[in-house]
């Protein structure tokens, strides 16, 4: 069986993921907003997937307004999609060994 990914045993780093798992990039604020996380909280899950060379922050500038985009890196991509595996195993792994009724 494949090994599940530590990193995304948290809620808000597996929502942040997950979501940018469905398109190539977001803005930081887009992401507190659909995800349903506090700037704080987003904050600390970017830094820790940021260390792991799983997401990419990138700043600027919108006219006059500083901007955060984040995005998940090649390597944070695959990171997830093994995690998904790795759930989706465990799952099989339960529905062959689960008694009949």
């Amino acid at each position: 069986m494949e090994e599940l990914n530590e990193l995304f045993g948290s809620l808000p780093r597996l929502k942040l993921v997950a979501f940018l798992d469905g398109c190539s990039e977001a803005e930081f604020l887009v992401v507190t907003d659909l995800c349903e996380l506090n700037k704080s909280t987003l904050s600390k899950a970017m830094t820790l997937l940021e260390n792991a060379d799983y997401l990419t922050v990138t700043k600027g500038y919108v006219g006059r307004k500083p901007k955060t985009w984040l995005a998940l890196t090649p390597k944070g991509r695959t990171a997830y999609h093994a995690h998904l595996a790795a759930l989706t195993a465990l799952t099989r792994k339960a529905a062959e060994n689960a008694p009949r009724p």
